[in-house]
């Protein structure tokens, strides 16, 4: 990011939240499961309710991670027009 002229200004890790939404989906899937097969066709459902399940476990697992990075594009004189953090020692 920063040799296109971006400066990092907040990275954080969704792993937990992206388990606990691939949970629901899976849950919706299965709720809604005659609904799905008729839309997509069994084997396509199985395959979709696989892969999530799968990527559920990578993310309860610690073995996939999803980041996400904010990037600011600072003027010719270093200033981002960005707020800072909040002062939350008060």
């Amino acid at each position: 990011m920063q040799d296109n002229g971006l400066e990092v200004r907040h990275e954080e890790n969704l792993r937990e939240h992206y388990a606990m939404t691939l949970k629901g989906w899976c849950d919706n899937l299965v709720d809604n499961w005659d609904d799905a097969v008729a839309e997509v066709g069994a084997n396509r459902a199985r395959v979709w309710l696989l892969y999530m399940a799968a990527c559920r476990v990578g993310f309860d697992a610690r073995v996939i991670e999803l980041h996400q990075v904010l990037g600011v594009r600072c003027d010719d004189a270093g200033n981002a027009a960005f707020p800072l953090r909040p002062d939350w020692s008060n």
